[in-house]
């Protein structure tokens, strides 16, 4: 009986050293791609900076693809350093993207269009303003007042 019980420990002792070689691996492979995911913005951010010196100025088209790049860089940023994904950046992002398309092409856009992709802009706003001010998960001032003032967590 003694055998049978030692032989479950070593089968316990085993199961935990694999979980964490495999935690080790999944947290290594999160970092990684998220690493690759931080260069791609810089590099892309990058060629497009290149590309307005080339044509002498920018476009309003070209400064809010530029913003929309700061807002991913700044997410993944804040995810590095408080291993929290920021769900408001997402909806920024989203708010800056759908307000490029609608700066840039309202000229050729027919009317429902135009409603629909301000409406969504109104949409996102409006989630903005929730999670922002109705979720304590989410609530940036609350944390603020909570958080020592040596605090370096980026909030």
């Amino acid at each position: 009986m003694a055998q049978h019980e030692q032989g479950k420990d070593e089968l316990s002792t085993l199961k935990k050293r694999l979980e964490t070689i495999g935690n080790i691996f999944v947290e290594a492979f999160h970092l990684l791609v998220l690493f690759v995911i931080g260069a791609t913005v810089i590099w892309s951010a990058v060629a497009e900076y290149l590309a307005v010196i080339r044509v002498g100025h920018p476009t309003l088209k070209d400064i809010l693809l530029l913003f929309i790049y700061l807002e991913i860089g700044a997410m993944v940023g804040i995810y590095f350093k408080t291993r929290r994904l920021p769900v408001v950046f997402l909806i920024y992002i989203s708010i800056t993207a759908l307000t490029r398309v609608l700066t840039v092409d309202v000229k050729t856009m027919d009317w429902p269009h135009i409603l629909v992709i301000s409406g969504a802009i109104l949409i996102l706003a409006l989630s903005v303003t929730f999670v922002s001010n109705k979720n304590p998960l989410f609530n940036i001032s609350k944390r603020q007042q909570e958080a020592p003032p040596d605090s370096t967590e980026i909030l």
